[in-house]
Formats: structure tokens, C-alpha cells, sequence
């Protein structure tokens, strides 16, 4: 087994010379680098595979800097893998022991390819929830109306095998689809609209929303718009400002 937390944080802090002390005589130095230690561990569970970008995103005081040495003394440790685990992300990845498999095992599901949706799961997320890589670690993919999208308070993302499908603005009145490039005609964008349609039906079911009125999709108005029939196919009703969704009893 390799060292604990306890070891590796007091390993780590020895590299750091102490100029002051606690309220217990505990050097600074060795306090501040057990913060950091935590906030590390907490934002590998919360991230996965943690990169510059995925730090970034949290706003954290010092940014990459304040917690690389941790992230190194972990690597250096055994406690921590450092890899090029996922594409587009930057060459600067960690990973818990393990996550490279966990990738490799998902990437190999048979019949799986990028924005497929094996079982046809479809997720929606608030905007800022860490589980969304975009807007953080993955840029937001090109849309006419991309200066809607962000990671705002209100906001929810629609991901499809972890491909943003649709992002619901924070006023929940406009809706942008981004389809797969590569699946965007025909049958595939029906089903992907009806996948969409349903999941945010799904959120005003379980309470997340106590109604939803839809003004635009892609700015047409949504009564009107292509794939309006999948949103009244799962309840959506027409109303003079759009189309309107109200929790089932």
C-alpha cells in the first residue's frame, strides 16, 4: 500500500520551509499543505481525470499553481497517476490509480462509438454542476446562439454518453440543440429530439422545475420549431408564448 494522507502531506510540507506557526505549534506550511491535500482528493472525486482547465473552473485562489506541487509529491507518492487519459484536455492530467482502466473500459463497450447512447441514457445537469465538463474543461461546442451558453446558476445541460446535446438557459425560455455533426439528419436527430423532449419533461417531474415554457428553440418559436412534435408527443402543450409543460399530478 502506499503512504497515507497523513505521510504524503507531511512529506510534501517538509519540501516547504515553515516560517510561522499554528495556534498549536503546528508549522503553517504543514497546515496549509493538509488543506490543499484535501481540496486535491475532493476535486480528483468530484472530476475523474483532473486537469488545468477542470481546476480552472473552480475558481480556486492560486489556480493550477496552489495545488500542482500536491498533485506531484501524490504522483511521486504512488497515490496518483499522471497521464494523457483523455483527448483535447492538455498533456497536464491526473488520475486515481485505476481510472485509465475504468476509461479504457467504457471506451471498449461493443457496438460503442462517440455520441452513441448505449441504453439511450440521457442526463440533465444544472449548468454548473462539476459532473458538466463543458464551459470548464471542454470548450462549448459552436452554436449561432453561443453567447447563451454558460455555466450560470438556473441553467441545465442535456448530455447524451456525455455529449452536449441541448443547453436550457437559466429562464428555462430558450432551448439550443447541438446535434452530433455526424448524426444530425434524419432518423437520429428524431430520436435525439425525443430523447431531449422527454429529459426535460423528466425534470419538471421530479420537481427540479416547477414548470417549464419553452419561447425559442434554436430562436424559432418553439410551437413552430422542427422538432416541436417530440416535445408535444411528451406533454408539451402549445400556449400563446410557446410551449408549456406543467408537473404531472
Amino acid at each position: 500500500a502506499g503512504p497515507g494522507v497523513a505521510a504524503t502531506a507531511s512529506a510534501t510540507a517538509a519540501a516547504t520551509p515553515a516560517t510561522t506557526a499554528g495556534a498549536t505549534g503546528a508549522p503553517a506550511a504543514a497546515i496549509a499543505t493538509a488543506r490543499t491535500l484535501a481540496l486535491v482528493e475532493q476535486l480528483l472525486r468530484r472530476h475523474g481525470v483532473l486537469t488545468r482547465e477542470a481546476v480552472r473552473a473552480e475558481g480556486l485562489p492560486g489556480g493550477f499553481a496552489a495545488v500542482y506541487p500536491v498533485l506531484k509529491a501524490l504522483e511521486e507518492g504512488g497515490r496518483l497517476r499522471r497521464g494523457y487519459f483523455v483527448e483535447h484536455l492538455g498533456a497536464t492530467q491526473f488520475a486515481l490509480p485505476g481510472a485509465d482502466e475504468h476509461l479504457r473500459r467504457a471506451r471498449d463497450v461493443p457496438g460503442h462509438s462517440p455520441g452513441a447512447t448505449p441504453g439511450g441514457d440521457t442526463v440533465v445537469l444544472a449548468a454548473a454542476d462539476p459532473a458538466n465538463a463543458y464551459g470548464a474543461a471542454l470548450p462549448w461546442p459552436a452554436h449561432p446562439a453561443a453567447h447563451l451558453l454558460g455555466r450560470a446558476a438556473g441553467a441545465h445541460v442535456v448530455l447524451r454518453a456525455g455529449r452536449l446535446a441541448a443547453f436550457l438557459t437559466r429562464a428555462g425560455h430558450d432551448l439550443l440543440t447541438l446535434p452530433d455533426p455526424e448524426r444530425a439528419a434524419g432518423r437520429d436527430a428524431d430520436t435525439e429530439a425525443a430523447a431531449v423532449a422527454a429529459a426535460l419533461a423528466a425534470l419538471v417531474d421530479a420537481g427540479r422545475r416547477p414548470h417549464l415554457l419553452l419561447a425559442r428553440i434554436d430562436g424559432e418559436p418553439a410551437a413552430t420549431a422542427r422538432h416541436a412534435d417530440a416535445f408535444r408527443a411528451v406533454g408539451f402543450s402549445v400556449s400563446s408564448r410557446g410551449l408549456l409543460y406543467r408537473r404531472r399530478a
